[in-house]
Formats: structure tokens, C-alpha cells, sequence
């Protein structure tokens, strides 16, 4: 058992780390290096660094310096988290772990698919979350849309649901109905019918995870209060995927708020 899983190893989730491991507790990150930072040629416009750093060099410091501090690292995919009798489950291809508390942090997920009529079936046939959604389904034939781990995991959230359940790798290059999902057309002309459609590409993120949880989520952005707690007692996040000014600085002090609220929460 974790005081805190921590779901994000990019700047506010390290910095979370900092906080709670130098508090004693217990703390677990789940790294899938997909942190935006890791990307960035240069980093210009944080302070400390005269001549700036390369994004890489900062996130695999801060990483090492988590890790220096005794915060456990697993370079693993989390693909579900529940909740049972207030401790939380989190999830992974290959095993279960269990903590008090959790902090989101993976980022603004920014990978909706480049499909024709998307939005306007959202919630008229397309729907992100398995376990949010899947409900509606009942007896009905869905497709899911991924091609990762991500997407076996809402699929098997389906199974048990729904008539019938099918992935589709192939680049969808439409989705087709009157007033609700009908048909997708794929990018070989292949026209497939279906009841509904699920969007699981890559891995799942913050907001993924804080739907499947009923936590508040508004315009794609986590609702958190001045303690970084999202509407889910137990459940913070932090950095980007709260929205405001994406930048190092501001998802810093997220973190910090979020690791620190750890604490005192701890001591409530």
C-alpha cells in the first residue's frame, strides 16, 4: 500500500514527489516518458538557467533527482484506476496497486482523432470512456478506436456490456449517421456499421482517468479546488491537464501545492 501513486513523471508530477517523499510517505510515479517536456529542443524561459536546457535534460534530472530521494519509479502504463472503499486501484498491464491518495499528472492530452463528423457525434454515438458510457450500449455492437493498450482496456470494460465489441487499428476517415453514429468509413473505402464508437488512442491521460472516476472535468480540463483536489475526494492533479498557462513554471507550482496538500491531508 502507497500513500501516494502518482500518474506523470513530467514536472508537476516529480515535483509532487518531492513534497511527499521528503514527508515520509510512501510514493509510487508511473513514468511512460510521454511527459511534453521530453520533446522540447530548449528550454528558455525558466529560471536557473543562463544559457537554458534541453527538455530532456530537464525531465531525465528531475527524474534521477525523484529517484535520489527514494521515490519508487515505475516506467509502466497505467491503463485503468478504481475505487474501492476509499483506497484507490490503480492498474497496469500487468499488475495492481494500491494507495491512499493519487495525483494526476500527464499532461493536456491533445490526441483527438483527425476524423470527419467527429464532433458533431459526440455524445450521439462517440464517447471517450468506457466506463462512463458503456452503460448506453447495452446489447448494441460498438467499435472502439486505438490501437494500444489503452484500447484493449476500454474494450474489455465493454465486453461484458455489449453485443460485440471490435478494435479498429485502421485510419478512420469518417463516421456517418442521421442523428446518431451509423457507419465509419475507413481509409480503404471499408464501410463498417456500428451502434457507437470509442476513442482510445495511445495511452490514457489525466482526463481519461478523471472521467472514469466522476471527477469534474470541463472543456477537456480538470476542476480542482486551491488544494489541487478534483471534485473526487482523494484524487488531485496538476499541471497541464488543469488548463491555464501551459508552462514549466506554472505546472511547478502545481505540483508543489498538490505534493504539499499530501501532508496535510495526511495530518487532517
Amino acid at each position: 500500500m502507497y500513500d501516494v501513486i502518482i500518474i506523470g513523471a513530467g514536472p508537476a508530477g516529480i515535483t509532487s514527489s518531492l513534497y511527499t517523499v521528503r514527508a515520509n510517505l510512501k510514493t509510487l510515479i508511473f513514468d511512460k516518458e510521454t511527459s511534453s517536456v521530453k520533446t522540447t529542443p530548449k528550454v528558455e524561459n525558466y529560471y536557473g538557467f543562463e544559457n537554458g536546457i534541453s527538455g530532456k535534460e530537464l525531465y531525465e534530472n528531475g527524474v534521477k533527482q525523484a529517484e535520489n530521494l527514494g521515490v519508487e519509479v515505475k516506467k509502466e502504463e497505467v491503463v485503468n484506476i478504481k475505487i474501492e472503499e476509499d483506497i484507490f486501484i490503480v492498474q497496469t498491464l500487468y499488475k495492481e496497486f494500491k494507495a491512499k491518495s493519487v495525483i494526476l499528472a500527464t499532461g493536456n492530452k491533445k490526441n483527438k482523432p483527425n476524423i470527419e463528423n467527429i464532433e458533431k457525434f459526440e455524445g450521439k454515438g462517440v464517447s471517450y470512456c468506457a466506463i462512463c458510457d458503456g452503460f448506453f450500449y447495452r446489447g448494441k455492437d460498438v467499435i472502439v478506436i486505438g490501437n494500444g493498450n489503452y484500447a484493449e482496456s476500454e474494450a474489455k470494460e465493454l465486453e461484458p456490456i455489449v453485443k460485440s465489441v471490435k478494435i479498429v487499428k485502421e485510419k478512420v476517415i469518417s463516421i456517418k449517421g442521421n442523428d446518431r453514429v451509423e457507419e465509419i468509413e475507413l481509409e480503404d473505402g471499408t464501410i463498417l456499421k456500428t451502434d457507437g464508437i470509442f476513442i482510445a488512442l495511445g495511452v490514457a491521460g489525466s482526463t481519461d482517468f478523471a472521467k472514469k472516476l466522476g471527477a469534474r472535468v470541463e472543456n477537456n480540463k480538470i476542476v480542482v479546488n486551491e488544494k489541487m483536489e478534483t471534485t473526487v475526494k482523494g484524487l488531485f492533479a496538476c499541471g497541464d491537464c488543469t488548463g491555464g498557462i501551459y508552462q514549466i513554471s506554472k505546472a511547478i507550482y502545481e505540483g508543489t501545492v498538490a505534493g504539499i496538500s499530501q501532508l496535510r491531508k495526511r495530518i487532517s
